[in-house]
């Protein structure tokens, strides 16, 4: 008789539900297709003609932080002139088109689209150094792709479904089902990295001539369109039957936020705004020292897996393997996520992350400084310390983006809620969609200080270590401070 009753009590009522299913499968459609995307724009950019990792830095200062900035502007200018449901369709469709038309139409025609041999001309002229810039223009359909797909990680991941959510949720409801969203994303995480695994097995058995890589691009970029579409259908039924149900979304909040004034900020008042508000400022230092501590420790990372996998196939399927694993272990991570805000509440939860990226990224660097010490251990293990680097590289990286999504992501989300209207969106969209590039842009410029500096990447690691330490530093500073903020901010709500 009790079991029963408890298994109830801890299903959501239906007016929960109502909202919370489609949620939930919006953010797995979305996530579905970063995962997609994420491996695919490594793939192309890392294994491109006269291309390689040290591009990485690059493309995330010179073209992804303009982006992001010019977005911005422009987000800000489309939040004043349209409803927030139709922002979100503006914001949307034009990636799914651009997709389309890169499998379709762009990347069956880059041998006549991609400048090789000016760019040749031009690198003959220049020192050595300049050869990974050069590799954006050579490349640029590559770049303009890459960028696309990390703009849909902190355009429509971040600021769109998230933003949403928070409009739908209250804080209770949030504090229990957050962690729960994350499930579906790993779920997606899982999915997305055997599909991708399954396009690299089919291309073994083509016709000779066909360009293989060219058939897996549109098998790809067709599942992202279809999922794409699931979560178009879905918002558009959240907008018909759930923003109008007064069980589901307070109606007398939703009109009064219709109502409210839109105070109109261009990038300099959205920077202003960010100085003035110490709640919003520790929450943008959070979201750049994720950025600029993973981006630091990724890319010597993926430096080592070009090594470890030379070619385009062996690293997609390698790539599709690492986003499976990484959706089982945050799955775990999500369960245990749930039980840590309950018993230890929001300051412990928002440490985990910081704590789990030092302590992982430090020992990936240790391997790498100290490589000859470990051949023995690497031998007694039936592998090279190369291998045992790109393992250990890839247990940090599962391990430290497990606890973004089932910690940081719910943290950081959970502290818009008690802020009032202006603050959730301005701040926000300057939080998700400037701190995000910001944070991996900083990290970039660090790494291409010491590239110039030291001649390459495997000469700066131990610097890198340094830097890592001091970072992990201030996060834990900004975390602490958000922390007291945020529990007298929910007092006062």
């Amino acid at each position: 008789r009790v079991f029963p009753k408890r298994i109830k009590s801890s299903f959501p009522p239906a007016n929960e539900r109502k909202k919370l299913l489609p949620l939930g499968l919006m953010f797995f459609c979305i996530l579905f297709n970063y995962t997609i995307l994420r491996d695919t724009k490594d793939v192309l950019m890392v294994t491109a003609p006269k291309s390689g990792a040290e591009v990485i830095p690059f493309i995330k200062t010179y073209v992804n932080l303009p982006a992001a900035i010019g977005f911005t502007a422009i987000y800000s200018k489309m939040c004043d002139k349209l409803e927030q449901k139709n922002v979100f369709y503006a914001c949307t469709i034009p990636f799914l088109i651009f997709f389309a038309a890169f499998a379709a139409f762009i990347f069956p025609n880059t041998g006549f689209l991609h400048p090789h041999l000016f760019v040749d001309k031009i690198a003959a002229l220049l020192p050595a150094g300049f050869s990974a810039p050069l590799s954006l223009i050579r490349n640029w359909s590559y770049a303009v792709f890459y960028v696309m797909a990390e703009m849909w990680g902190s355009v429509v991941a971040s600021l769109l479904f998230w933003g949403f959510a928070n409009e739908v949720t209250t804080v209770d409801e949030a504090k229990k089902y957050y962690p729960l969203f994350g499930m579906g994303a790993n779920v997606a995480l899982i999915f997305s990295g055997q599909y991708v695994k399954w396009v690299s097995k089919m291309r073994d058995n083509l016709p000779p001539g066909v360009d293989p890589w060219g058939v897996s691009l549109k098998y790809l970029m067709s599942a992202v369109i279809a999922s794409g579409g699931v979560m178009l259908g879905t918002f558009s039924y959240m907008q018909r039957n759930v923003m109008t149900d007064p069980n589901c979304v307070d109606q007398e909040k939703q009109a009064a936020r219709k109502k409210k004034t839109k105070v109109k900020m261009g990038l300099r008042e959205s920077a202003k705004f960010l100085g003035k508000s110490p709640y919003i400022r520790d929450l943008a230092l959070l979201v750049i020292s994720y950025g600029m501590c993973i981006n630091i420790v990724e890319v010597s990372w993926k430096a080592k897996l070009k090594q470890a996998f030379p070619s385009p196939n062996d690293y997609s399927s390698f790539m599709g393997n690492f986003s499976s694993a990484t959706g089982a272990v945050t799955l775990i991570m999500m369960l245990l996520g749930r039980t840590i805000f309950e018993k230890f509440g929001w300051r412990i939860a928002a440490l985990v992350t910081p704590t789990m990226i030092g302590v992982t990224g430090l020992a990936f660097f240790g391997l790498n400084i100290f490589a000859p010490t470990f051949v023995p251990v690497a031998a007694a293990l039936g592998t090279t310390p190369l291998m045992l680097a790109v393992l250990v590289g890839a247990a940090q990286n599962i391990l430290s983006k497990s606890s973004k999504y089932s910690l940081f992501d719910p943290c950081k989300e959970m502290a818009y809620i008690p802020l009032d209207q202006e603050s959730k969106t301005k701040g926000k969209a300057a939080v998700d969609v400037i701190g995000n590039p910001m944070g991996k842009s900083g990290g970039s410029l660090i790494q291409q200080a010491l590239i110039f500096g030291v001649g390459s990447l495997a000469a700066a690691t131990p610097y890198l270590a340094v830097i890592l330490g001091v970072l992990i530093f201030f996060w834990f500073k900004a975390a602490n401070s958000l922390a007291g903020q945020f529990e007298e901010a929910m007092v006062v709500e």
